[in-house]
């Protein structure tokens, strides 16, 4: 006799419906390595198909603007939404961020040209193998010697070692930050407050170079997304500001330049009601076997107590597999989430669990990670909303 529906037990989400990055052919580590070949560096081949070379290449990361929210708003951002087609070598197509979805993770692949995996920044933040201690990789908390918790050059640094004129412009805030100096360093820095003086000196250093390397930064729409959420106000005069910057960019580029717009990772506003919100910090299930929460909201690193692990990879499906891709660590390498290869020094930062959101919903922690946990907008996992970004793209 058949079972009633009703007491059917659901089924988690099965992995492999979760959609990977395109590492190699389409992320955010395979642009810097596809723009440095183009100039002649050694060492670089062309991952994303369609990029023309260019002598002078500008990128201009917006912090939170993905792909979706692009789309979702011609009116606030008529610049950026005219560029659309030319996203990805003009075939009208995003690339994807990289798991997970978080501003760390993704400067590093973007600087380094490499996944996660190797690079080494897996999550907002990450168990450290040699201290047991859970480590902030965007604020740097506990110290950590950036240069052993990534080794590896920037194309920055390779490229300014070729003789191409390589430079970054962004707030001063963060010339001497640890992520920088593992990410974004080699040639110069140069800080300058206001966005139009970003755009101005871009374009100035662009031109300061028979080849040249220009990457430019901009905040301030994250940061009113997580406070406000992208569906506010605050929200989107961020975006009608950034698209002004964007044009004010694309009209002063010099010859023989490029200028390509793109993002660390798009964002969702999640509810703030028990079943959009679900606190760690108050729910005994999620907690047993626990020694470690790391990661954020909606891409999370489980670190289970010696002997747990089981345990809490299947307490985990069971409380959450509707709503998230929930993975032991093994299989989240297998289905290769953070890249095709893991390096020996980065296999202990993934979790022992890995649960990537796709339904609208977070877990937060009230208790350990009251700012975050009060946040609107969130980014970390799959979604498109989150993981997809533009990589938009003007020639003079």
């Amino acid at each position: 006799m058949a079972q009633p529906a009703w007491q059917d037990d659901p089924e988690p989400l099965a992995l492999d419906t979760a959609p990977v990055p395109e590492y190699g052919t389409g992320s955010l580590a395979d642009l810097l390595p596809t723009l440095a070949a183009g100039q002649g560096v050694p060492g670089f081949e062309q991952r994303i198909a369609g990029l023309a070379p260019a002598d002078r290449n500008c990128v201009f990361l917006i912090d939170g603007l993905g792909w979706e929210q692009i789309k979702a708003h011609p009116d606030e951002a008529p610049y950026l939404h005219s560029l659309l087609g030319t996203s990805r070598g003009n075939t009208g197509r995003p690339i994807t961020a990289g798991f997970p979805a978080t501003t760390a993770t993704s400067l590093a692949s973007v600087g380094t040209g490499l996944p996660p995996g190797e690079h080494g920044l897996p999550g907002y933040t990450a168990r450290d193998p040699d201290t047991g201690e859970l480590m902030n990789q965007l604020r740097w908390k506990p110290w950590t010697d950036p240069h052993v918790w990534q080794p590896y050059p920037t194309v920055f640094q390779l490229a300014d070692r070729d003789g191409v004129h390589t430079a970054q412009v962004s707030s001063p805030t963060f010339e001497h930050t640890p992520l920088t100096k593992i990410a974004l360093s080699g040639g110069s820095f140069l800080g300058r407050l206001s966005g139009e003086d970003r755009m101005d000196l871009a374009a100035d250093q662009l031109a300061a170079g028979d080849r040249s390397l220009v990457y430019t930064y901009y905040s301030d729409v994250d940061g009113k997304g997580h406070r406000f959420g992208v569906d506010s106000d605050a929200w989107r005069g961020q975006l009608m500001y950034v698209d002004r910057l964007v044009q004010r960019l694309a009209e002063q580029l010099p010859p023989r330049a490029a200028l390509y717009v793109t993002a660390d990772h798009g964002m969702i506003d999640i509810p703030f009601d028990e079943q959009s919100r679900i606190d760690f910090d108050e729910d005994w299930e999620l907690r047993a076997g626990v020694a470690l929460l790391g990661g954020e909201g909606r891409a999370r690193h489980v670190y289970a107590v010696p002997g747990a692990q089981a345990d809490v990879l299947t307490c985990w499906r069971e409380v959450l597999g509707e709503q998230f891709w929930v993975a032991s660590r093994e299989e989240a390498v297998a289905a290769g989430w953070f890249g095709p290869r893991i390096d020996e020094r980065v296999h202990g930062r993934i979790g022992d669990v890995v649960a990537a959101a796709r339904d609208d919903v977070v877990i937060t922690a009230s208790h350990r990670e009251p700012h975050e946990s009060a946040m609107v907008g969130m980014h970390g996992s799959m979604t498109e909303a989150e993981q997809l970004v533009p990589l938009l793209e003007v020639r003079s």
